[in-house]
């Protein structure tokens, strides 16, 4: 072995440590940048003199992002290979936050929309990379990825607020703290673009070269990536005020929010990893939405708060197992990294849009009823249909039967 060959053979380890780190820190970006914005949309709406509607955009507009650069994600990492287009997202993202500074209502939305894409743009790709580069490994390194994003998500939820408040930084300020992650991570990533031209190769030349929208498993991946969307946006929009409604104060309905989501993460750590040491994945999908309708009846019985505590425990559970599990599932199918990349995209895209509906549609249905029974039923209407796409999603089979 000559030198250079030596040297190639000692950086391998390190830019696969460097590759690992390099996803979790993506990872850790996906959320924060709009998690952060619920706890202080109030601070925001008042310095800027919105309107309650106008506010409430902020946090819909990132989801119609995803939904529109979601498909375009795979067509430009064709071009550019998955590591400079991940890049390429980390910049926008950056970007966005870094307008979302100036504090005019024209920046606030351009910034916003602007970390929409830069986070569609790493959705969409992170699955596929992981496809290729971790094959045999999709499970482990998914639930790695998904805990990273759940957990710092919940993160920003927590400290937004503290970061405003308690260290007077106000909401600009607060929320452009989470810009420090983003430029860690392109510091971390930049590495990483060795590698691309070789990528770039193999995902445009193999592989079934049929549309994956004509796959009718993909669409019944894309409905259960879309239906637990819808249920996990909709859940954190309006469970503080179901929970109000039972009693609750609005502080501790935000505590309830958090704790929700903090359960989650080892149900999104440890359901890619059993998803893929077995055959199919229908028994997980069946335990899920037990979780799931048990939580939203118990809900909308109520009870004390020992027992709201309870029917909370468990929609964290599923919605942890359920986003976990539909990523898990893109590699799952898949024969490929192109594939994975492309049902990515068609997943996301649905998926998000599902997802930009689903509070909106839930707070129409109590402005009609004036009460929370029939929002719930209607969570638990779509959460049997998830169940339906999800015993079709979850089978032993590729998108294309050969």
């Amino acid at each position: 072995m000559n030198t250079d060959e030596l040297q190639l053979h000692q950086a391998k380890p390190a830019l696969k440590t460097l590759l690992i780190l390099g996803i979790i820190l993506i990872a850790a970006n996906m959320r924060p940048a709009i998690t952060s914005v619920g706890p202080v949309v109030r601070s925001i709406r008042e310095d800027l003199h919105l309107s309650n509607g106008v506010a409430g955009f902020i946090t819909t507009l990132p989801l119609i992002s995803f939904a529109l650069i979601s498909p375009l994600a795979p067509k430009i990492a064709q071009k550019l290979s998955n590591e400079l287009t991940l890049l390429l997202s980390l910049l926008i993202l950056i970007f966005g936050i870094c307008l979302r500074y100036i504090p005019t209502p024209a920046t606030l939305f351009i910034g916003t929309a602007l970390i929409g894409i830069g986070i569609a743009i790493a959705n969409v790709l992170l699955p596929s990379l992981i496809k290729h580069k971790f094959p045999a490994k999709v499970g482990i390194m998914t639930s790695l990825y998904s805990t990273f994003m759940g957990c710092f998500a919940a993160l920003a939820s927590g400290i937004t607020v503290p970061l405003a408040q308690g260290l007077h930084l106000g909401w600009r300020k607060a929320l452009f703290v989470w810009g420090i992650l983003v430029i860690i991570a392109i510091v971390i990533w930049l590495p990483q673009l060795q590698s691309r031209e070789t990528f770039r190769r193999k995902v445009t030349t193999g592989g079934n070269n049929r549309s994956v929208w004509s796959s009718g498993i993909a669409w019944q991946v894309t409905f259960f990536m879309g239906l637990q969307s819808f249920l996990f946006y909709s859940t954190i929009a309006w469970l503080p005020e179901i929970l109000n409604s039972h009693g609750l104060s609005m502080a501790s309905a935000g505590w309830m929010l958090s704790i929700m989501q903090f359960i989650s993460l080892p149900a999104a750590f440890i359901t890619p990893i059993v998803a893929d040491k077995m055959n199919n994945q229908i028994t997980i999908v069946v335990g899920i939405d037990i979780f799931y309708m048990a939580g939203l009846l118990g809900l909308q019985w109520g009870g004390n708060t020992i027992l709201l505590t309870i029917w909370i425990f468990l929609i964290g559970l599923a919605q942890g197992a359920s986003i976990s599990l539909a990523l898990a599932m893109i590699g799952l199918r898949s024969e490929n990294a192109k594939q994975a990349g492309d049902l990515s995209g068609m997943a996301q895209s649905a998926g998000y849009l599902l997802a930009a509906i689903g509070p909106i549609f839930i707070g129409f249905l109590f402005d009609q009823t004036n009460t929370w029974s029939l929002p719930i039923y209607m969570l638990i209407f779509v959460s049997i249909i998830m169940l339906i796409a999800g015993i079709g999603a979850g089978r032993n089979q590729y998108l294309f039967k050969k």
